[in-house]
């Protein structure tokens, strides 16, 4: 391995720190690196495996003012290269205005996401868009070249070239009021669906961009009120947006304290809208709060809909649990217990039929990118690690079957979601590979596998220069 510390940001983070979500398996990384040539410690990387495995991740420089959640950490992408058997690794963290920002003033300037605004130590604590810092460190795409990320709390589109990481900065045609994570890649057209939301009327906007990286359509999507939607799905002809009955306490809201409440006597919502259109069908289904879909597809005239609702979407307060910890129970996917689950939308009588597609507790699914927005089979989900918010190992799911094949990490090692790669020449579905980034306790190492999509069988196993902080979403972008 030829491996260069490329800079490393000024930190005010404590050396002994032991913040539940920056320590273990959430340590933070300062080291920008720049590593080729990686070692392969098992296997070998197969010679039809071409393109570029990008991670976000959540990774604080700075604590944030108050208390802190690990979703509040700064934006870092981490980058696999894989081409003609060979691997090579960079990272960088994503330059927001918000890093930059902290950089200049040496330490933190806003609150958390645990805090309010009336708890911040400084005037300016509040930032540009509200009382949390726009990390950019939730999701990341490629489309019109450039690898973007996103915040879940809506923001900026940051780009960066997804072979080099060089920063490209804020896509300019993101609305003031910014555009939320989770945007949708239709491989088929090369289109990018978005949407944003917010405490201002209509409360939501949904929009398509266009191959070349065009606002072509933006639209209002007027809801009751504040909501917490947190991912979309798309088929050929229609986008599926979201209306669950989970979301800040009204009452509450007047006074600026922003707290979750999931109102079980409400309908789960989906609004239903064509790629281009602005009129949008609502159906009402199963009170429930899903934050990832899977897929979605048309069948005749329905609208399959496939996705993780929570059978626990407000986890109480446990016997021992401290104010901290009781918290990050909403993070802790054995606690909220999501499981596959389809509706339907009939399009004709506007019902909704629903039916789980698994018992197994398990979110963050991908497939197969080529078969988004049509119909499918596969779905590649995350086992969670019970008490955290970390992925303990990789369910393969069949939707036509319900059969399933598992892949642990092992005792003390947690992976990143792990999405489909096909294999150069692909016709099947499943035929591919799936990568994921580990997080090695025991051995204190970090390790990017490659696993087969059919059986989940390692077939590599790529040494990086670091361990590296866990994380949430990820993409894969074929050369």
């Amino acid at each position: 391995m030829r491996a260069t510390r490329v800079s490393e940001p000024l930190r005010t983070l404590p050396e002994d720190d032991d913040h539940p979500y920056r320590s273990g398996a959430w340590t933070p990384n300062l080291a920008e690196w720049d590593a080729h040539d990686l070692e392969v410690v098992e296997g070998e990387i197969p010679l039809d495996l071409q393109g570029i495995y990008l991670r976000n991740t959540e990774n604080p420089v700075h604590p944030s003012i108050g208390m802190y959640h690990p979703f509040d950490g700064d934006g870092m992408i981490h980058q696999l290269h894989l081409a003609d058997g060979r691997a090579s690794y960079r990272n960088r963290f994503v330059r927001t205005a918000g890093f930059l920002a902290e950089q200049e003033a040496a330490g933190p300037l806003w609150t958390g996401m645990l805090d309010m605004p009336a708890n911040s130590l400084r005037p300016d604590g509040w930032g540009a868009r509200g009382r949390m810092k726009d990390g950019s460190s939730t999701d990341v795409v490629v489309h019109n070249g450039k690898a973007l990320t996103s915040f879940w709390m809506c923001g900026d589109l940051y780009g960066l070239d997804p072979m080099t990481l060089e920063q490209l900065g804020p896509e300019s045609w993101v609305p003031e009021e910014g555009i939320s994570a989770h945007t949708k890649v239709d491989e088929l057209t090369g289109e990018m669906l978005v949407f944003n939301y917010g405490k201002q009327a209509p409360y939501m906007h949904y929009g398509v961009v266009s191959a070349d990286g065009e606002l072509k359509h933006w639209t209002p999507i007027p809801l009751p009120g504040p909501r917490l939607p947190h991912d979309m799905a798309f088929t050929e002809n229609y986008s599926i947006l979201n209306d669950f009955p989970l979301f800040w306490a009204p009452e509450l809201l007047k006074d600026d304290i922003h707290l979750p409440r999931f109102f079980p006597h409400l309908p789960s919502r989906f609004g239903v809208v064509p790629r281009y259109g602005t009129e949008v069908r609502w159906f009402e289904a199963e009170a429930t709060y899903a934050l990832h879909f899977i897929n979605a597809y048309e069948e005749g005239d329905e609208i399959v809909l496939d996705g993780f609702p929570q059978q626990n979407p407000s986890p109480r307060k446990q016997e021992g649990d401290d104010w901290y910890r009781s918290f990050y129970r909403h993070i802790d996917l054995q606690t909220l217990k999501p499981r596959p689950h389809r509706w339907r939308l009939n399009l004709t009588t506007g019902q909704v039929k629903e039916q789980d597609l698994s018992d197994t507790l398990m979110e963050f699914g991908m497939i197969n990118g080529r078969h988004g927005g049509l119909p499918y089979r596969y779905t590649y989900n995350m086992s969670g690690h019970p008490g955290w918010f970390l992925f303990d190992g990789i369910v393969k799911h069949d939707v036509l079957t319900g059969t399933e094949k598992r892949f642990s990490f092992g005792e003390g090692v947690f992976g990143s979601e792990s999405p489909m790669a096909p294999r150069v020449g692909s016709q099947a579905e499943d035929d591919g590979y799936l990568i994921s980034f580990t997080t090695d306790l025991v051995n204190d190492c970090s390790d990017a596998l490659v696993l087969t999509a059919q059986d989940l069988d390692l077939v590599a196993r790529i040494r990086l220069p670091e361990r590296i902080s866990s994380g949430t979403h990820s993409f894969w972008h074929a050369l």
